[in-house]
C-alpha cells in the first residue's frame, strides 16, 4: 500500500464510485478504500437476512418472506431517467456492458386527494382526470409550447426570454392552475421545493423536455429506467471498470486515517500502520466528520408487500410523487416501488419505499399520507438517518466530498454533484454527448 496515487477515494457509495470509475478513464491513477467489507456504503444493497439485521437486530428474516438471496432492497432507491445525465454518465463510460435494464412501469402524482397518472404530451393532458375540460386545453398549449422549444431557434419561444423571465411569469401567460402547476414542476421537472417558480423559467422547461424525451425513448409508461437486481450493481460496474482502467480497490480497511501537512493540504490516508500518499482525496462526509455540517434528516418507510400499490394501474414498478403543497409540508413526499419483475424480491412480492424530508422525530406520523397509499404491507420497516454537506475549501485542502443521498426517488440531484465535484477535481466538465442508444437494448 506503500505507493502514491493521483487520487485515493475513501467509500464504495454510488458517487465515490462513479467518480473513479470517470477519473480512471481519465488515465488518473486511483486508490479506492472502504471500511465496509461490502460495496455501497450508505446506497448499498441488502438480501433479507441483511436488512433483517440491520432494522430487527435479529439473524433471520422469517421464512414466509421468501428465500433471503432473492431479494436485493436498495437503500437509496432511485430510478434513472432514461435520456438523464446518469444514463449518459454509463453510456461515456461503457459501464452499460456490466448491467441490464428494465423500464419502470410507472411515473404517478398524488394531487387534490389522489394518485394518478402525470400526463406530459398534449395527448396525455387531454385525457387526463387530473385537470377540467378548459385546463385540459391550457395545459395542452403549455406541454406543446415545452415540446416545440428550441433554445438555440428564436421562433420557438413567442417572443419570451426564458433566461429572463421567471417559471411563475411564464406559466402565467397560459393562466395554468395551482394544481397544475404542482404537478409540472414537481412530477414532471423534478423540483423539490417551489424556488423554481421565482427562478428563469429556462431551466424547468429543460426539465420537462427530459422527461418527455425519456418517456418517448422507452416508449413505455414512465421515464423512468432501473437496473435489474436493482442499484447494487452500479458501484460493483464502475469498481470493474476503474480495475480495467487500473484502479486498485482495497475492502475492508480499518480507520482510512486522512493525512495533511502543516498547511492542512491532504497528503495521503493510513490505514493499519501503512500510509498511501497522494494529490487529492475524494471520499463521502463519514471519512471527514470535521469538514461536513448536518443539513437535515430524511425519514423512510421500508415495506414488503404482496401487491403493486394500489390505485397504479398494477405497475409492478412505479414512482409517486406527493407535492408538499398536497401536505401542508415544507417537502415533497416520494414513494417507490419495485418487484420481482426487476429481481429485487422473489415472485409476487413488491419492496415499497417512503421517503422526505423530516420535519419531525416521528417517522411513522410523518410518512403516514405516503404509507396509506401502498395497502396492506407484509413487513415495514422505519429508519432516520442525518444529511451532510461539505463546508471545506477544496482549493485550499485538496478534500473533495460528496453531499448525502437526499429523500428523492429519482437520480438527477445525485448526479448534479457527481459531476460537480467531477469539474472541482479535474477543472473540467465531462462531456455527455453520447450515442443514447447504448443503454437502449437491454430494457426487456
Amino acid at each position: 500500500m506503500d505507493e502514491e496515487y493521483e487520487v485515493i477515494v475513501l467509500g464504495t457509495g454510488l458517487k465515490e464510485c462513479i467518480l473513479s470509475g470517470l477519473l480512471s478513464v481519465d488515465g488518473v491513477k486511483v486508490l479506492h478504500m472502504d471500511r465496509n467489507d461490502y460495496y455501497g456504503g450508505e446506497s448499498t444493497s441488502l438480501n433479507l437476512n441483511q436488512l433483517w439485521k440491520k432494522f430487527r437486530g435479529e439473524e433471520k428474516a422469517p421464512e414466509h418472506l421468501g428465500a433471503s438471496r432473492d431479494y436485493n432492497v436498495d437503500m437509496m432507491p432511485k430510478f434513472m431517467m432514461g435520456n438523464g445525465k446518469l444514463v449518459r454518465t454509463l453510456i461515456h463510460t461503457d459501464v452499460t456492458k456490466y448491467l441490464s435494464f428494465k423500464a419502470v412501469d410507472g411515473s404517478y402524482v398524488f394531487v387534490k386527494g389522489k394518485v394518478q397518472k402525470v400526463p406530459v404530451t398534449p395527448m396525455e393532458a387531454l385525457k387526463s382526470p387530473l385537470m377540467g375540460i378548459f385546463e385540459k386545453r391550457r395545459a395542452g398549449k403549455f406541454f406543446s409550447y415545452v415540446q416545440d422549444y428550441d433554445e438555440k431557434d428564436p421562433k420557438t419561444h413567442n417572443g419570451m426570454d426564458l433566461t429572463k423571465v421567471t417559471t411563475k411569469e411564464l406559466i402565467a401567460k397560459f393562466g395554468l392552475d395551482d394544481n397544475t402547476i404542482d404537478f409540472i414542476g414537481h412530477a414532471v421537472a423534478l423540483h423539490t421545493n417551489d424556488q423554481h417558480l421565482i427562478q428563469p423559467a429556462l431551466d424547468t422547461v429543460m426539465r420537462m423536455k427530459l422527461y418527455a424525451e425519456s418517456l418517448a425513448r422507452f416508449q413505455g409508461t414512465s421515464p423512468y429506467i432501473y437496473p435489474l437486481y436493482g442499484l447494487g450493481e452500479l458501484p460493483q460496474a464502475f469498481a470493474r471498470l476503474s480495475a480495467v482502467y487500473g484502479g486498485t480497490y482495497m475492502l475492508c480497511k480499518p480507520e482510512c486515517k486522512v493525512e495533511f501537512d502543516e498547511e492542512g493540504k491532504v497528503i495521503g490516508v493510513t490505514s493499519e500502520g501503512e500510509t498511501a500518499k497522494c494529490k487529492k482525496i475524494v471520499c463521502d462526509p463519514s471519512y471527514l466528520p470535521n469538514k461536513v455540517r448536518k443539513i437535515g434528516t430524511v425519514a423512510r418507510a421500508i415495506a414488503i408487500m404482496s401487491h403493486p400499490i394500489p390505485n397504479t394501474n398494477d405497475s409492478h414498478s412505479v414512482q409517486v410523487i406527493i407535492p408538499q403543497k398536497q401536505l401542508g409540508r415544507k417537502s415533497d413526499m416520494y414513494v417507490f416501488c419495485c418487484s420481482y419483475s426487476h429481481n429485487v424480491a422473489p415472485k409476487g412480492k413488491f419492496i415499497a419505499f417512503v421517503s422526505t424530508d423530516a420535519e419531525s422525530d416521528n417517522p411513522q406520523t410523518e410518512l403516514k399520507a405516503g404509507i396509506d397509499l401502498l395497502g396492506p404491507v407484509d413487513e415495514i420497516f422505519f429508519d432516520m438517518y442525518d444529511r451532510y454537506e461539505p463546508v471545506n475549501e477544496p482549493a485550499l485542502d485538496n478534500c473533495f466530498i460528496s453531499t448525502s443521498y437526499d429523500a428523492t426517488t429519482h437520480f438527477e440531484t445525485t448526479v448534479a454533484d457527481v459531476l460537480n465535484m467531477y469539474t472541482l477535481i479535474t477543472g473540467k466538465q465531462l462531456d455527455l454527448s453520447v450515442d443514447l442508444s447504448a443503454a437502449s437494448a437491454a430494457e426487456e
